[in-house]
């Protein structure tokens, strides 16, 4: 704390003892602040010295503290505040009080970016409405069209205010309270308050004026300022807090920060406080650096920054250009050196004397609220300051002032903008704060009204883009006067002109504003002003000689540009144009647009020519002028002629949107290339959805305008010259185009073709209605693609329609059908699409609509082959079809003109030109051509003009300009009319020059005999000049101008070639005629064309007759015909003349050699294609075939191509085919083969649960999910139990592992040989290409399908002699079969592969085994308590047995009822799989002592030793796990096994099962039914079937057991079923032993071929106990009881006793555990993902703002485990362990190396495997069955179950990796 700072206060000392200490305890200062309040309550002397004390106290804590002792400062001062704010009361209980009279009725919470909120459109007044979640789910908004989104600037909730939504929209807490229930605010709660306030917002103040030193450089130090300002967080944090506490203390705020009095008190800078003195210096410095100044500094300041020279000018734009002395200009030159990096090119700046400087230049602050805002901009709009300035909103006096504040400062705004280095932060901030202002109409009003804000919006938008001007090289580069926007300059690039744009945009959304601004003359013309700085900007200058060695990106910035800065601002005008009374508006805009056009002409010095080979896309000018034109006329009833102007400012607006459509067509030509692709990327976006409405739709329109008031003739002349096909308009086959390479010729003629279609065609400004707009643009989308309904919306950006409005919807069901998504299984997921539905294509494809909107030329063709498709499947034409005519809304009148174009001569004579030119088969004509001509024909006879009768044809008069080709203009005359000779001129080489000119030249038929004279000669170009001169001499006569000097003709006329010559042509054809002739040639036929009505008289009187209205170019020319003779008698009588006279037959043309080399290339190539076809077919099938085999996962029913596992019988050995050599033949050990296996490992199976309801995904705090009752946590549990009690190494015998990280192997069934995969593996590892795999981890894909895999198994080369043994039933007595697996077991060693020789199959045995054990982690492999024991690797092997059997089950749905070898088998290789582990197993001895097969077949004798014995004991029998036994068994028996030994082992192992169910539940019922079992089982002992009973067995082990401590237990978890039903134990011991029943039998059918018997659900029990040879003979099912299937080897009660005895001696160490390791649950749920709740909201709202438990913050990506509910961060590096990330490894803890997480932020599911992961796709769709991912649209979003059934089915059968094709990998860092 300074000392100094506070003079006052050692006068107060004595008064105020406490005060002598700023660091005072708490309640010192508590009791000082009561003193105080109680003494300022009162009144006179006391109170007013009470109030000097208090004024002094806070002028020494508030005081801004000098160095680094700030922080504790801070809190101590704000503790200070917080005591004397509430007068000594606790705080907590002021601010309940304050928040007691809270009048707010509005929400107003102020979010930052990225916050999640919604927008309800049908609620919703303005389109910038919002609203926090919290209020819209306490808002009924159900049924109503919102979506959340994202906030991407900040923004405030809108709840309460009916400014900006409908009051139904507000939530319960808004509704109620009016301003008229709450109490009066008492006098002295905030008395304290209005004391305090005004001193700790002067020293926040103070603060900032303190921390800010002007920059030296231009640039700020922003380290310090984020210095200062986190100092002053607390203070803001402070404030912030106030505002929250409600109305009342926000109306104390506003009084405080808009009072001018205590700002003139307190922050004068007058009086004796030194400190305040210098900061009040401080301020005016920095008032004077930003340009700014008191309006009184005005004269000294305009001096000074003519001095300061560069750093303040270059900030200001044009500030400082008010004097314009040279010293201002000599600085104007450094600066440009400055910044000239960008542009290249000089800046230009222009004097702006015309503008009111005050707007930029002067800043008066009168009250606290104009400094801190001032402040805030210079600070760069901190987002504490603003959150602050914001959170006051609701208080409506604060709202109005602040608006007025930030209007002022409007201009200091844009000037910090464009210096800023973080300028996309600072945008986004300034938009949160203004779209809050200027969003509510009332408030906009009165601003525009009070404080100029159009002018002053108007004025800095001009300013801030004047610092980037250029002069334009548009036409006369040298002489230019215009001035365009600089594209390369960051301003434009960076689009930093968004802000103020996007508050004009929005505030001319307001009727009253927008008016204001409509009838203000000074500002529409400094309007048009703004809008003539981006015309002509990015000019592009087509590159003639040598690429273009950079290709600058600017143009997406002059797109942005002229979209953002221009067209919407006229869009915006647009909507409030839409009445008569409006009229008055568009007559403004219009005459002062054209008076900027004017200006712009003369600018750039046109004439009448365009400058050759440039070209701009940017005329916004024009296009305001087109469309309010347009409007005058649809809306406002405006006679056009009355805004139109005169004929030559007609013929000036239409060059240069005329020079685009020629470009375009140029670009798409190929002329442009060596501009790069950028100039594509320009003709694309001039077109795209979202730019096509503001520039090629007006610019079409200006010329359909243009071209109904001009001369036809000249239109059309112009047209042709543009597209420079002028010289390729001749009747002679060669000519010499003097602008043009003849390989553009054909597509520029195309081009030019189609444009006049475009230009004859379009209504959409010329008479449709909107609701007709909007189907016509619907249907010409749809026809291109089926769409999903949120790309129609985004393709379709009409002005005027909202998304998602009723005729949006209604107008899309009308036309189009929706498909639902559909999901192809090992295919990709489909969205919900809509598609045009069977009349749509009948009735209303219009190609030209097609054509218009198409950004890609290969979506034209899309529609084509969609069209042709659906004439084909609905047979209405089965070839080829062109596209067809379509009947079009009739013109407006005031657009009637536009039809003289189809009936101009020159038009005539151009399409007789073409029609003779295709018929005689010119170069460089296409079907195109063909197919357009035909299309102009066929619009002019549909507009023919009504009032000219078509006998007579008038002749004569100033018809006759053309040396007569056509007698008249009108079209349907002038097709009949024969032309007899054409004089041509021609190259010398061409043929036509060596004919003799005819002897007599009469016409012929029925032409007129004027056209008799000399033959006809016509030039387009001559033509269109002594128009254009007519047109401005009369213009010039009667405006008494001066004659403007002729521009040089560019383009010389032919005839300037010396090498032309004159030849005269024979042509003797009507247009008529020559429609004729193609019809035969088109056909191919003599002949052909017979006019339909000579047989059916209707034709003429019903000329629509539907069969005509599809086809291809001969329906074209028989509708054209039709069409011809239905308008004219005569017409018809010429045809059928020309019909009659037979033509002679075409004369087959010669083919000179160069053709013939063509034809025969022509021929080879297409022979090499048939060749490849047929391969390529042959191929397909053989793929197909394949296919079928290995990939698809739902069609059990394939037939099995490759079945390995069972070849024929008499086959001795089995033969592979290797996919590589295409070899066949056996495995053998030198060369063995193998199957291309994938090794995953999966803890699918440890997701099984023990409860068939499947676990929900928790969307609130309560449901939690445990993992204790899996399957996995339950076998661990059981592992850890007995290690506990008994030896290691055998309970490693006794249960299995691989319920979690086991390893799971598939195949696609395909065979190699290992070498050959060794090379293949080498070549794939020399392969440069980007795999999907790493080659180095042993991942490739099969080559023959695809299918990634990581590991060869071995095929084991054995004899299929075992499959044969299957049939034969041996006789051997039990005993002896016991008897010889145990002499099996003994001798080891004898593998056929003798181990001793390293065979290669043993080789690749070893390695396989070691990619088995390197596939999963240590951990799931390692459980001895010894580490590396070999009971580890056993264990792990048989395990490996288990979990692909345990995982086959699954995949056959629990149970083998189905039976069949079903899909799973035909993956399955688990015949070799067991080859391999048995020869591993095979290496580790048993000791025979220990062997668990005599345990089960031999009653021991001696049982003392072992008890005596320092070692844990053995696991008992009892507690061992029999499918475990089993697998060890078969593992350690040589191979092949014989199918006896097999049912041995089985039998035996059924019996101890059997015993354990008996036990189990023995420990299960109560005590009296034990009685009762025991008892009954005792008198049936002696019995014959006693042994295959389970009563006797049952009460036998029941005495048994009760030797020991077993039943002593208290009864606590009494399972007490009821269990005195037989039918009942019966049932339950069935259920006990059904789990291994199916395993055996799994293995059997595996191991020894046979197909698995399918039954019902209650038999599975005796079928498969019968397949498996238990059941002696199959008996009927009533009686059937499961102890029938024992088969004892030795007496049965010996063998109980003896396995009981085992648990007797272990229940009386450890009385407590027994029971528990008894009851084993064999019933196990299917693996389920968690279930997701039906709407996506639930999840989102819980899961997006929950905080991870690690780091405790809220993640950037949180995502969700769908396997067990874990909430993760994605990416988030908080949670990162030893470089791995959370999601990586959850997956590897979960699922072992498979993750499915839920990415909650974006809907989207993300699969891991392993070290890639790949996007799944969404199993969220919205209500038109689409995805919405990264939650763009935010539309509501509801669960597709089908997607998610087939997620888990992937899961499940661990099929992701073949079915999703595009993995990357994650580094370990998702």
């Amino acid at each position: 704390m300074r000392a100094a700072s506070a003079p006052g206060a050692a006068v107060t000392a004595p008064r105020c003892p406490v005060m002598a200490g700023a660091g005072a305890s708490g309640r010192d200062k508590r009791a000082t602040a009561a003193r105080l309040k109680a003494a300022l309550g009162g009144e006179g002397r006391g109170a007013t010295a009470a109030a000097g004390d208090l004024r002094a106290l806070l002028e020494r804590v508030l005081a801004p503290a000098a160095g680094p002792g700030g922080g504790e400062a801070a809190g101590e001062a704000l503790e200070w505040c917080r005591c004397l704010l509430s007068g000594g009361e606790p705080w907590d209980s002021f601010v309940q009080a304050v928040r007691a009279y809270d009048p707010a009725t509005l929400c107003g919470l102020v979010w930052t970016a990225n916050f999640v909120a919604y927008r309800c459109r049908t609620c919703g007044i303005s389109p910038c409405m919002s609203l926090c979640a919290e209020c819209f789910h306490q808002g009924e908004h159900a049924g109503h069209d919102y979506n959340m989104f994202r906030s991407q600037a900040g923004g405030a909730c809108d709840c309460g205010d009916s400014n900006v939504m409908r009051e139904a929209g507000f939530c319960k807490r808004h509704r109620i309270k009016s301003n008229s229930n709450v109490p009066c605010v008492p006098k002295d709660l905030l008395m304290m308050s209005e004391l305090v306030l005004p001193q700790f917002i002067f020293s926040l103040i103070q603060h900032l004026r303190e921390g800010y030193n002007e920059p030296a450089l231009d640039l700020p130090s922003e380290k310090d300022l984020h210095k200062i300002l986190q100092v002053l967080e607390p203070h803001v944090s402070f404030l912030e807090d106030l505002t929250k506490m409600g109305g009342a203390m926000r109306s104390v705020l506003t009084q405080v920060l808009t009072s001018q009095q205590f700002y003139k008190d307190l922050s004068s800078g007058v009086g004796e406080n030194a400190c305040a003195k210098k900061s009040h210096e401080k301020y005016l410095i920095a008032l004077k650096g930003s340009g700014l100044a008191f309006p009184e500094d005005k004269l000294t300041c305009g001096m000074q920054e003519q001095g300061a020279g560069t750093s303040t000018l270059a900030v200001q734009g044009l500030a400082g250009a008010t004097a314009t002395s040279g010293q201002g200009d000599s600085s104007d030159e450094e600066d440009q050196d400055g910044s000239q990096g960008v542009g290249k090119r000089k800046r230009v700046k222009l004097s702006s004397t015309t503008k009111d400087q005050s707007i930029m230049d002067v800043l008066k602050h009168k009250c606290f609220l104009e400094e801190l805002l001032f402040w805030t901009i210079k600070y760069e709009f901190p987002q504490k300051m603003v959150t602050f300035l914001l959170n006051m909103l609701p208080d409506q006096d604060y709202k109005i002032a602040f608006t007025k504040t930030f209007v002022q400062h409007y201009a200091f705004i844009m000037k910090t903008l464009k210096k800023s280095h973080e300028s996309d932060t600072m945008s986004n901030r300034i938009v949160h704060i203004s779209v809050q202002l200027f969003s509510n109409e009332e408030l906009a009003r009165q601003v525009t009204e009070e404080c100029q804000l159009l002018d002053i919006m108007v004025t800095v938008l001009l300013y801030m883009m004047e610092s980037c001007l250029i002069k334009s090289e548009l036409q006369d580069e040298e002489n230019s006067l215009h001035v365009v926007v600089n594209c390369g300059e960051a301003l434009l690039k960076n689009n930093t002109y968004w802000p103020l744009v996007s508050d004009f945009i929005n505030i001319l959304s307001h009727q009253s504003v927008a008016k204001k601004f409509l009838e203000d003359h000074g500002l529409l013309v400094t309007w048009m002003n703004f809008v003539s700085f981006f015309q002509g900007m990015n000019l592009n200058k087509r590159e003639l000689n040598e690429h273009v060695e950079f290709e600058s990106q600017t143009y997406y910035a002059a797109f942005a540009a002229e979209l953002e800065a221009c067209a919407q601002p006229m869009w915006g005008l647009l909507s409030h144009c839409k009445v008569r009374e409006t009229q008055e508006y568009t007559r403004n805009v219009v005459r002062y647009c054209l008076e900027a056009l004017q200006d712009w002409f003369d600018a750039i010095n046109f004439v009448d020519e365009p400058a050759p080979n440039q070209v701009t896309f940017h005329l916004p000018l024009h296009r305001y002028f087109a469309m309010f034109l347009s409007k005058a006329v649809k809306c406002q009833e405006l006679d056009l002629d009355t805004i139109l102007p005169d004929q030559e400012m007609l013929m000036k607006l239409m060059i240069h949107p005329l020079q685009i459509q020629a470009s375009l067509s140029e670009i798409h030509s190929n002329m442009w290339v060596r501009n790069g692709l950028q100039i594509k990327g320009q003709a694309m976006t001039y077109v795209q959805s979202h730019f096509c409405n503001s520039m090629i739709d007006p610019d079409i329109y200006l010329l359909q305008v243009c071209a109904s008031r001009l001369d036809p003739d000249y239109f059309i002349s112009s047209v042709f010259e543009r597209f420079k096909v002028v010289d390729l308009l001749t009747m002679a086959s060669q000519h010499q185009n003097t602008v043009l390479d003849s390989e553009h010729e054909r597509s520029m003629l195309e081009g030019a073709l189609t444009f006049l279609v475009l230009l004859l065609s379009l209504r959409l400004h010329l008479g449709m209605t909107d609701d007709e707009i909007l189907r016509a643009e619907m249907v010409a989308q749809l026809c291109m693609n089926d769409r999903t309904h949120s790309s129609l919306l985004d393709l379709i950006s009409l002005d005027g329609i909202i998304p998602g409005s009723l005729s949006f919807e209604s107008v899309l069901s009308a036309v189009a059908d929706f498909k639902a998504p559909v999901f192809e299984p090992g295919g990709s997921m489909q969205q919900g699409m809509y598609t045009p539905k069977a009349e749509v294509w009948d009735k209303e494809f219009d190609p030209v609509m097609v054509i218009l909107r198409t950004v890609y030329r290969r979506d034209v063709q899309s529609a084509m082959d969609r069209y042709t498709a659906f004439l084909k499947q609905s047979g209405k034409f089965p070839g080829n079809p062109w596209p067809p005519y379509k009947k079009r809304t009739p013109l407006h009148p005031s657009y009637k003109g536009l039809i003289k174009l189809l009936h101009c001569k020159t038009l005539h004579i151009v399409l007789f030109t073409l029609l003779y030119k295709i018929l005689m088969d010119h170069q460089n004509l296409s079907e195109h051509v063909l197919c357009m001509v035909l299309y102009l024909i066929e619009l002019g006879l549909e507009n023919s003009p009504e009032q000219e009768s078509e006998e007579e044809v008038r002749s004569g008069g100033q018809e006759r300009c053309h040396d007569s080709w056509f007698p008249g203009s009108n079209l349907v005359s002038n097709m009949r009319h024969f032309i007899n000779y054409v004089r041509v001129r021609v190259p010398e080489t061409a043929p036509e020059v060596k004919k003799e000119p005819p002897a007599s030249t009469s016409s012929d038929g029925l032409a007129s005999s004027q056209n008799s004279g000399t033959a006809q000669v016509f030039s387009l170009v001559a033509e269109r000049r002594k128009k254009f001169q007519e047109i401005i001499n009369r213009n010039t006569s009667e405006a008494n101008q001066v004659v403007r000097p002729k521009a040089s003709m560019k383009w010389s006329a032919p005839g300037a070639t010396p090498q032309l010559t004159t030849a005269i042509l024979e042509v003797k054809e009507s247009i008529l005629s020559l429609l004729i002739k193609l019809h035969h040639k088109l056909s191919g036929k003599q002949n052909s064309y017979y006019p339909p009505w000579l047989d059916d008289v209707d034709v003429l009187i019903h000329p629509e007759i539907p069969r005509y209205s599809h086809g291809d170019g001969m329906t074209a020319v028989e509708r054209i015909l039709l069409k011809a003779a239905v308008q004219s008698r005569l017409n018809k009588r010429i045809i059928e003349e020309i019909c009659r006279k037979v033509t002679p037959p075409v004369p087959p043309k010669k083919i000179s050699s160069a053709e013939k080399k063509t034809l025969d290339k022509e021929e080879r190539r297409q022979k090499a294609r048939e060749r490849q076809q047929k391969l390529l077919a042959e191929f397909a099938s053989r793929q197909k075939s394949f296919m079928e085999t290995a990939m698809d996962v739902e069609s059990p029913d394939a037939d099995i191509a490759m079945e390995i596992a069972t070849s024929e019988q008499h086959v001795s050995e089995a033969i592979y085919d290797c996919v590589i050599c295409g070899q066949s033949g056996p495995s053998t050990e030198d060369r063995p083969t193998g199957l291309v296996v994938l090794l995953q490992a999966s803890s699918v199976l440890g997701q099984c649960r023990n409860s068939t309801e499947p676990k929900k995904l928790p969307t609130t705090e309560e449901e939690q999910i445990y993992s204790r009752d899996t399957c996995a946590a339950l076998h661990d549990v059981r592992l850890t139990t007995l290690q506990r009690y008994f030896k290691d190494s055998s309970c490693l015998q006794a249960v299995s592992i691989g319920w979690e990280g086991g390893v799971y192997v598939q195949t696609c069934g395909h065979t190699l040989h290992i070498d050959c995969h060794k090379s293949y593996m080498e070549s794939l590892r020399n392969d440069q290409v980007l795999q999907g795999f790493s080659v180095d981890k042993g991942e490739f894909t099969c080559p023959l399908c695809r299918q990634f895999a990581n590991s060869v198994l071995p095929c084991y080369p054995g004899n299929n002699m075992e499959r044969s043994l299957w049939q034969s039933h041996s006789n051997k007595c039990m005993q002896d079969l016991v008897q010889e697996v145990e002499d099996l077991q003994e001798q080891l060693g004898t593998f056929p592969v003798s181990i001793s020789s390293e065979t290669n199959l043993s080789k690749e045995m070893e390695s396989v085994m070691k990619d088995i054990k390197s596939t999963t982690q240590k951990k799931y492999t390692d459980y001895s308590k010894s580490p590396g024991s070999p009971d580890n690797d056993f264990l792990f092997m048989y395990s490996v047995a288990r979990t692909n059997l345990e995982l086959e089950l699954v995949h056959r749905g629990g149970n083998l009822c189905s039976g069949g070898a079903s899909t799973a088998g035909k993956r399955s290789c688990l015949n070799q799989l067991f080859h391999v582990l048995a020869m591993h197993m095979r290496l580790y001895s048993i000791d025979s002592a220990y062997n668990p097969w005599r345990k089960l077949t031999q009653t021991m004798q001696d049982k003392n030793p072992e008890l005596i014995s320092e070692e844990l004991p053995e696991v008992p029998v009892l507690y061992r796990d029999v499918s475990s036994l089993l697998l060890i068994q078969i593992l350690t028996m040589p191979q092949p096994l014989h199918k006896e030994h097999f049912t041995c082992i089985i039998k035996v192992l059924f019996t101890l099962l059997y015993t354990q169910a008996l036990a189990a539940l023995s420990v299960k019922c109560s005590a009296e039914d034990r009685m009762v079992w025991k008892e009954s089982g005792a008198l049936k002992k002696n019995t014959s079937g006693g042994e295959k009973s389970w009563e006797v067995l049952l009460g036998h082990v029941v005495s048994e057991l009760s030797k020991g401590k077993i039943f002593e237990e208290g009864e606590t978890e009494e399972l007490t079923v009821v269990l005195v039903n037989p039918d009942s134990v019966e049932c339950y011991l069935q259920q006990f032993c059904l789990p291994f029943l199916r395993i055996t039998s799994l293995l059997q059918h595996h191991l020894f071929g046979g197909d698995l018997p399918s039954c019902q659900e209650d038999e599975e029990f005796t079928v498969l106990a019968s397949c498996l040879g238990l059941l002696p003979s199959f008996q009927s099912s009533d009686q059937f009881t499961s102890a029938s299937c024992l088969n004892w080897p030795v007496p049965a009660f010996d063998m109980i006793s003896q396995w009981c005895s085992e648990l007797a001696s272990f229940a009386d160490r450890h009385p407590d555990q027994v029971k528990a390791l008894l009851i084993q649950e064999p019933k196990w749920d299917l693996p389920r993902l968690l279930q997701l709740p039906e709407n996506y909201n639930t999840i989102f709202q819980y899961y997006h703002r929950k905080t991870c438990t690690v780091c405790t913050k809220v993640p950037k990506d949180p995502a969700v485990c769908l396997v067990c509910g874990t909430f993760v961060c994605l990416k988030g590096l908080c949670c990162k362990q030893q470089s791995y990330c959370e999601c990586v490894l959850h997956s590897q803890n979960c699922g072992a190396g498979t993750g499915i997480f839920l990415l909650i932020n974006a809907s989207v599911i993300i699969i891991i495997r392993g070290h890639r992961f790949c996007l799944w796709g969404s199993v969220y769709l919205d209500a038109h069955g689409e995805e919405d991912r990264d939650l763009r649209r935010g539309k509501p979003l509801y669960i597709c179950k089908e997607r998610y059934k087939v997620l888990e089915q992937q899961w499940v059968s661990h099929t992701f990796d073949h079915i999703n094709k595009r993995w990357g990998p994650h580094y370990n860092g998702l």
